[in-house]
């Protein structure tokens, strides 16, 4: 690497907006998230697959295929 030109790349502390704090390291020493791993709801399992107006089903019967059981 070149010397002098890259940023100083050290210790970083990212802080969600629910509280969690993260220590890393980055070329930001500061950061502040909206959503991270302890409460996005993928994560948690909050998540929830929809099947919207039954999508899946109107896919099937559309395409002449039947659902697998």
């Amino acid at each position: 690497m070149k010397k002098d030109i890259h940023p100083p790349y050290g210790d970083a502390t990212i802080i969600c907006a629910c509280g969690n704090v993260i220590k890393t390291r980055s070329t930001v020493k500061e950061m502040h998230i909206n959503t991270c791993s302890q409460c996005h709801p993928f994560f948690t399992g909050q998540a929830t697959f929809i099947d919207t107006e039954g999508r899946v089903e109107h896919f099937m019967k559309r395409y002449g295929r039947k659902a697998k059981a």
